[in-house]
Parts: C-alpha cells; structure tokens; sequence
C-alpha cells in the first residue's frame, strides 16, 4: 500500500517496527503519508515472566520466521534480556509454517522452555507447537494472548482490540482535525495484560504462582 500512494493516509496497526519495515524515517517523526500504532511486546518483561513460572531454566530457545522484519527485531531483544539474567540463549528459525513442528522438536531438546514473539506464522500454527511442547513438557511463552489461547502458557502482551481502537482515535485526528501522518509520532499500547492457559499448564505440571493466579484462562477446545 505504501509504495502505491505517497498522499493518502496511511495509519498501520499491529505493525512492530515501522523503521526496520521501511515505512518511516523514526517512531517520532515518519516523514511521510504512513503513520499509526506498534504492537512491540514488552520483550524484557515477558522474559522476566518466564523465569518467574520457570524459575530452574538455564537454557531458553526462541523460535521464530527468519523473514519476518518484526520477528527479528524480538528475538534480538529476546537474547539481550536473556542473556542479561546470565541464561542461555539458543534459536531455531523457519521459513515457512511447513518447517513448525520440525523446529519445536529441534529445539525442544535443547532448551528448558521456550520464547516465541508475535511471529505471523508461528501464531497459525501454535497448535502444532503444542503438540510437540505438551508432549515434552516445555513451557512456551509466547508474544500475545491468540497464542496462549492456541496452546502456549503464558504471556503479558498487548490488548489487539484496544490498539485497534487507538489506531482509530489517530485516523479522527487526520479526517477531522486535518493532522498529517508525516508529523504524528508512532503510538504505542500503553497497558500490558497477563494470559496464562490454566489447561497447558495442567498438562505441562507447571504450578501459577498465587499472585498470576487471577490472570489464568481455560480456553473452549
């Protein structure tokens, strides 16, 4: 869309980096006809959180889309958390969903649980990796709740609906105070939300710490 038209609007939503995907000059002045909201995950947090459901983890794979802009601008951040808390980082990458559950048996074996970000394919296929990490035991957190609901355990991500919705309050500045894209800094979600899947957890025998016990779901299979 954006190499189509240099003068309408454009407001993206669910977009991780707009820089690396070429679609602004920085977050806070895009410089051009595109603008609009960043789905990036709170990396370091979320990665906090799997060691705090799996405190005994030494070794912690990432899986994730080697072609996805967004995907590889998470995993870095993924390893500098990592290996900041003195763990080990190992990773298996795909390039197409044909190559999922070959990957989560690859790395299954070599790590104590598992980090996947908000990676497009691996959100279509997280009941592939389910069947392989149930099946072997391996806690998965994962980037958003649509993946904890498929088959991973845990994650503290965005709120898609409400991004969406600020994604709309931009396009009302643009058609009814006459903002343009090129001046509106890129937003970003403001609130984080906990998902654990109370059922992979069950099956998994990982116990919720008390104070995560609130935030447990068991999603309709």
């Amino acid at each position: 869309m954006a190499g189509k038209t240099k003068d309408i609007p454009i407001l993206g939503t669910a977009i991780t980096d707009y820089v690396a995907a070429r679609l602004a000059n920085s977050n806070e002045k895009p410089g051009g006809n595109v603008s609009g909201t960043t789905d990036m995950n709170p990396v370091k947090e979320q990665i906090d959180l799997l060691v705090k459901l799996v405190p005994n983890a030494k070794m912690v794979g990432v899986l994730y889309t080697s072609s996805e802009d967004n995907s590889i601008v998470q995993a870095k951040l993924a390893r500098e958390a990592i290996e900041a808390l003195g763990l080990t980082y190992t990773e298996v990458t795909v390039s197409n969903s044909n190559e999922v559950q070959q990957a989560t048996q690859a790395i299954v074996e070599k790590c104590d649980a598992i980090y996947i970000p908000t990676d497009n394919i691996f959100a279509s296929a997280m009941p592939v990796v389910h069947g392989v990490t149930s099946q072997s035991k391996t806690p998965v957190i994962c980037g958003e709740a649509g993946m904890v609901e498929n088959g991973g355990l845990a994650t503290l991500g965005i709120n898609y609906y409400d991004l969406g919705y600020q994604t709309g309050l931009m396009a009302l500045r643009i058609l009814e105070d006459g903002e343009k894209p090129a001046e509106m800094p890129i937003e970003k979600s403001t609130e984080y939300e906990f998902a654990i899947n109370g059922d992979v957890a069950a099956e998994i025998g990982l116990e919720i710490p008390a104070d995560l016990q609130q935030y447990v779901i068991y999603p309709e299979k």
